[in-house]
């Protein structure tokens, strides 16, 4: 088939690629020029394991092409809309300048019978305004959110676990089973919803996902008041079927440019719909995840002797997550923030998100190596769980630092392998010796 694709972030940039790698010929359309540029030379914009390969594969079969002008979308059935949603700067809920926006451009090019699929991640009732939207030009709406994982993005789109579709019509129901036919002749399983239940799904999922972090967190805190090991207790109440291990990791917690934002918005919706109420507890698990910052923070002081001005911190992590360069609300640079507020001086490292992190945090100094950051320093803090940090040899790090103090903000590190090595190391929610 023929698809467009509005907005080629990080989105949009996978969905293109891999649309295209199941055969369909697919233009990538996005107001950003530089960007456009970038994908068009087959060099993606950020981080993603896998996205380059797949993109230069497109791109190489003449499927797929990049362009800023947004008339590119005449002709196509199906336009995804996959543009951003982030929080307004003055309340929780989303600003949606970026979806209506590409609605008014793309408008005029949707032809009659085309179908418009909504994929950002939206406020609730947003698909019946874009149905309305488009009722004069003929073109129909659906919506199929997505559940992109960063760092398994392209896994994700081309072997999802489910498949979500809200539509109002066989017709539209069966344009999607076309577009998706190979993830279905794959085994991948459909769900066919109404506009609103296909738009709370991704929401729903994200706040789930955010309380099972917090509500790990929160026993974390209850496990450093009594000397108990948050590691061991969710390893234990992860063998309960009924709950399960995954996002039972307690640490620093959640940031990136999703769960921070989605549970936000998802209360702001909640209180235009009047049953605000029904959603209190993501104002508690959002407030969790922001304490464990804080906890790192006061951790950090502590092992320096109650005073951070002009002590020396290595931070190592920079990124929300590890296998992504994303700095959106990254746990990592505000605990690194916060502690330059205190006086110390930060020297940070990350694998690979140190321009992004540059560009929001420039007045923190950043190394080229690990091992350069956590030369001199007087604590170490592991922040991000890069693979590279726990794999790292605590011996040949503590022939560098000034003193042997190891915040592992993760639970990533071993600690009697660091301990074995002179450190004194302290995770959250875990006993100090």
């Amino acid at each position: 088939m023929r698809l467009s694709v509005i907005g080629t972030g990080y989105l949009g940039a996978t969905h293109a690629a891999c649309m295209a790698q199941l055969g369909h010929e697919v233009v990538g359309i996005d107001a950003d020029p530089a960007k456009v540029a970038a994908l068009a030379a087959g060099q993606v914009p950020f981080f993603e394991p896998g996205l380059p390969e797949v993109l230069q594969q497109a791109l190489a079969s003449g499927r797929l092409s990049f362009t800023t002008d947004v008339s590119a979308a005449a002709g196509a059935e199906v336009h995804f809309i996959c543009v951003g949603t982030p929080q307004r700067a003055s309340s929780y809920a989303a600003d949606m300048g970026q979806v209506w926006s590409a609605v008014e451009a793309l408008v005029p090019h949707a032809a009659a019978g085309s179908l418009v699929v909504g994929k950002s991640t939206v406020p609730v009732g947003t698909a019946a305004q874009m149905r309305d939207r488009f009722a004069q030009s003929g073109a129909h709406v659906a919506w199929n959110p997505e559940f992109l994982r960063e760092g398994h993005a392209v896994q994700d789109t081309l072997h999802p676990d489910r498949l979500v579709i809200g539509v109002e019509s066989a017709e539209d129901e069966q344009t999607l089973r076309t577009v998706y036919r190979a993830l279905l002749d794959d085994g991948v399983p459909m769900l066919v919803a109404d506009f609103a239940t296909a738009e709370l799904v991704k929401v729903s999922a994200n706040a789930f996902l955010a309380t099972k972090i917090s509500f790990i967190n929160a026993m974390s805190e209850v496990c450093e008041a009594t000397g108990a090991d948050v590691t061991l207790l969710a390893e234990a109440i992860g063998m309960d079927p009924r709950i399960g291990s995954s996002f039972l990791r307690a640490g620093l917690g959640f940031g990136g440019g999703c769960l921070p934002k989605d549970i936000r918005a998802f209360m702001a919706r909640a209180g235009e719909l009047g049953v605000d109420q029904a959603l209190t507890f993501l104002r508690e698990v959002d407030e969790i995840n922001q304490r464990r910052r804080s906890r790192t923070v006061d951790m950090a002081r502590e092992a320096v002797g109650g005073r951070l001005r002009d002590k020396r911190v290595a931070v190592w992590g920079a990124a929300f997550k590890p296998d992504s360069d994303d700095v959106r609300d990254s746990p990592a640079l505000h605990v690194a923030a916060a502690l330059h507020t205190e006086g110390a001086d930060v020297i940070v490292h990350d694998p690979r998100a140190m321009d992004n992190a540059r560009e929001l945090f420039s007045h923190l100094v950043y190394a080229d190596t690990a091992l350069d950051a956590a030369r001199d320093a007087d604590v170490l803090l592991l922040l991000t769980e890069w693979r590279d940090y726990v794999d790292i040899d605590p011996a040949a790090v503590a022939e560098v630092v000034t003193e042997r103090h190891v915040i592992d903000a993760r639970n990533a590190l071993d600690p009697v392998r660091w301990r074995a090595a002179g450190w004194t190391y302290r995770g959250l929610g875990r006993p100090s010796a």
